[in-house]
């Protein structure tokens, strides 16, 4: 305890309990119990966040109380002795090691937890390190995602406008947040719609479904093209949507230019160095007068990545970054933006709805994936809420609007009629 509380505001902010049944640490706050020496001696070998994730995987260690409540309150007493987020030191490790050693820990290496890691090759976001990075995350289970997700499959934010009518839940609100971008979009029967990363399909369904828009949806994903394409087909929409698999560099111009395009938590994928070229890409891609919507995470200019854990078992090879440079890389690309609405809240809602589901279906969970794989998930969801209510992460909808060479735009003169009360429960068609 010692040791640890060196790293602390004062205490250490959690409990320990030891795998021989010994406790320390102050009494109610979340209890972190070591299973096993091999807990410390993972953290030996590995002191770091992906050490402690690992440890965590692996069932080495675990949380007795509500994980995110455990991780916020060390974080908290971190930021609160303003100690800097980087390893322990030579001397903190040699400490570190005679207490391994007084405790009969030190031993090799413990194998690496049985979830799958992403293991990519090759130079950074090129088309090829791309297509695996996003086949990483998105092609690990289609079932997975059926089981974690409403029933449109849509695997983003989405906007709560009664979150607290008990009748409102995690479909309404991805239904409102569709409706909304679709609005934003001025989507009309026969609009040309590109989907630029359209997922399992959730909007461009949406779009073609409700506002008869004509839709070019588009992915990385083989597993995701596959399941778009049999939902096109079960809809019979097959007229309105055109489901391709291809990179964003490859996509080809609609005669005259695109009338909307938009990319829904698509962007923070592309890369730092690639973002210009992608916004000029869209640009390209759009007609004068076109409108792009960007629904984006973002954080911080210290922190553009996931960090270890999410980049080696989630998300590799992501970049964010604050929305104010995501807007200045859109109007060097020529466009125009018009909108920018914050989210934040709305996805610490959303993941709550997603891990609600997990802990409330947890057996089939470990059945389709695994036991270590649905602690990944456990961590990631539980650190993933805590860093949107915290504000350590934000996400955002971006409007922008492709003007003429004479500036007209042809936006109306007030969003009024985006956020107009609606009711889409029985799919009736808009016009």
């Amino acid at each position: 305890m010692q040791l640890l509380e060196e790293y602390f505001a004062g205490s250490v902010p959690v409990r320990l309990r030891a795998w021989d049944g010994s406790e320390a640490g102050p009494p109610g706050a979340p209890v972190v119990v070591l299973r096993s020496r091999r807990a410390l001696r993972r953290l030996l070998w590995q002191p770091d966040e992906l050490g402690l994730a690992q440890a965590y995987i692996a069932g080495d260690l675990d949380i007795d109380g509500d994980l995110a409540d455990g991780l916020s309150r060390v974080r908290r007493s971190v930021r609160e002795r303003g100690l800097p987020p980087t390893a322990p030191g030579l001397a903190d490790r040699a400490r570190a090691a005679v207490t391994a050693l007084r405790l009969g820990a030190l031993g090799p290496r413990p194998p690496a937890p049985r979830a799958r890691r992403a293991e990519l090759s090759g130079r950074l976001h090129s088309t090829t390190r791309d297509r695996a990075a996003i086949s990483h995350h998105y092609d690990m289970s289609n079932d997975w995602y059926a089981l974690l997700l409403d029933e449109s499959m849509a695997y983003s934010c989405g906007y709560w406008t009664r979150p607290e009518t008990p009748s409102y839940g995690l479909a309404q609100a991805q239904r409102d947040k569709l409706e909304l971008i679709c609005r934003k979009l001025d989507l009309a029967p026969g609009s040309r719609l590109l989907d630029v990363g359209c997922g399992w399909g959730s909007l461009s369904l949406y779009a073609a479904r409700e506002f008869k828009a004509s839709v070019t949806a588009v992915t990385l994903s083989r597993e995701q093209r596959d399941v778009v394409a049999a939902r096109v087909r079960e809809e019979g929409l097959d007229d309105l949507v055109d489901v391709e698999l291809r990179h964003y560099r490859d996509i080809e111009a609609a005669s005259g230019g695109h009338d909307a395009i938009c990319a829904v938590e698509m962007g923070e994928h592309v890369g730092d160095a690639e973002y210009q070229g992608f916004a000029a890409r869209l640009h390209g891609l759009l007609r004068p007068r076109g409108r792009l919507l960007i629904q984006q995470m973002s954080r911080g200019a210290n922190a553009p990545g996931g960090g270890a854990f999410i980049e080696s078992y989630i998300a590799p090879d992501m970049h964010m970054r604050p929305v104010g440079e995501t807007v200045g890389l859109l109007e060097t690309a020529g466009l125009e933006v018009r909108s920018v609405e914050s989210l934040r809240e709305h996805y610490a809602h959303t993941i709550a709805a997603w891990h609600r589901t997990l802990e409330e279906h947890w057996a089939e969970f470990v059945a389709l994936g695994g036991e270590a794989t649905a602690r990944v998930w456990r961590l990631y969801l539980a650190g993933g809420g805590l860093a949107f209510t915290e504000r350590r992460m934000g996400v955002d909808q971006v409007l922008a609007v492709r003007p003429t060479a004479e500036g007209a735009a042809d936006l109306p003169a007030t969003p009024h009629d985006w956020y107009a009360p609606h009711d889409r429960y029985a799919s009736e068609v808009r016009r």
